[in-house]
């Protein structure tokens, strides 16, 4: 293992956002809890089972916006129209219940703004300060601006976020697609390329994708199920892996 924990043979490391590089996981949640328990309280009445954090971390965590709503209703037995991605926040679609969730979120970081993981932004100029090269790779479309925010734009040599990915038409996480083209854009092989994730669903594309190395950020206490849904190691803050080589 190299100074930075990680095989000597990897070459790139691939980062998702929201958890790992910013403080902005949480921010979700709460947000995704607003718009779902409002829906809920429609179909159920107050004495329905709210959306909880294992709703989250099961369903909508790392997703890409729509395909968390589709997931999250369908184990609720919930069916909705599909709509299309222009739905006004207050229609009752899936793209329109998305636009309400994205609403919200902005709202939170305009009135509480955006903290970035210092842990994380050092281990970021370590990485390449060994000469590796870097991608974020996240499911939001508000990457870009949340990255400007906390100044750590420059530290990554690509994006795949939320618009890249439908610009090129990639499947979200689970699914590889995401990591594999940021990967193919630094021009690495996947097998030489290390994921930085959080999410569950982030653990599964990178074991699906056949990355050289897979670490599960534990923020909420959930080692056991980043190891099992596929990471090679865990840790809580990134500062912790130049501590296991």
């Amino acid at each position: 293992m190299t100074q930075l924990g990680l095989p000597d043979t990897i070459q790139a490391c691939l980062f998702d956002l929201d958890g790992v590089v910013t403080k902005t996981a949480v921010v979700h949640a709460a947000a995704w809890k607003e718009t779902f328990d409002a829906l809920l309280r429609a179909y159920d009445g107050e004495q329905g089972r709210p959306f909880d954090d294992a709703d989250y971390d099961e369903y909508v965590d790392g997703r890409p916006r729509a395909d968390g709503v589709r997931a999250f209703l369908d184990s609720r037995g919930i069916r909705l129209p599909e709509g299309g991605p222009g739905d006004p926040p207050d229609a009752r679609t899936v793209h329109g219940i998305g636009n309400r969730k994205n609403e919200l979120l902005l709202e939170k970081i305009r009135t509480g703004g955006v903290e970035a993981y210092e842990g994380t932004l050092r281990y970021l100029e370590a990485v390449r300060a060994q000469g590796l090269r870097t991608a974020i790779v996240s499911s939001s479309a508000n990457c870009r601006d949340v990255l400007r925010a906390v100044g750590a734009e420059h530290l990554f040599d690509t994006r795949i976020d939320g618009v890249v990915a439908a610009e090129r038409n990639l499947p979200g996480k689970p699914h590889p697609d995401t990591f594999l083209a940021a990967a193919r854009d630094l021009g690495v092989e996947a097998s030489r390329a290390a994921v930085f994730e959080d999410a569950l669903a982030g653990m599964d594309a990178g074991r699906a994708g056949g990355f050289g190395y897979v670490v599960g950020v534990d923020r909420v206490g959930q080692a056991d199920a980043l190891y099992k849904h596929g990471a090679d190691t865990v840790v809580r803050d990134l500062a912790e892996l130049g501590d296991k080589q």
